[in-house]
């Protein structure tokens, strides 16, 4: 069975590993690679970049493993991340370790997506 696999990427610059684990789970044919990167409406895209430079830096590595690359700026992340992962009816979702482990993220979607494999 085909996987379609949603990558949640920050705004560090290490997003690319990230998105390497993720061309690791679409070996399968038909599968399909989605990347999402969402922002609080105040903050910037990517620490150290700006805006512009930051959404060519993203859309230049998705583009290098055909990925679709959906940028968004929201007040609630994990809901905007929650109804793109529905949308895209996704398999697995893969994010980096969390710094704040007190920020209950990760539990936060794998309680509104029971179906979905987290991979970490």
């Amino acid at each position: 069975m085909p996987n379609n696999v949603l990558v949640c990427v920050t705004r560090q610059k290490n997003c690319a590993k990230l998105i390497q684990k993720g061309v690791e789970l679409t070996k399968e044919e038909k599968s399909c690679l989605n990347v999402i990167h969402v922002v609080n409406e105040n903050d910037k895209l990517l620490y150290g970049l700006s805006d512009g430079d930051a959404l060519e830096y993203l859309f230049e590595i998705t583009k290098e493993v055909g990925a679709n690359l959906v940028v968004k700026r929201s007040k609630d992340v994990i809901k905007s991340i929650i109804e793109y992962a529905e949308e895209t009816q996704c398999t697995h979702v893969v994010l980096g370790s969390s710094n704040n482990p007190s920020s209950n993220f990760v539990s936060k979607l794998q309680k509104k997506l029971p179906d979905v494999e987290f991979v970490l």
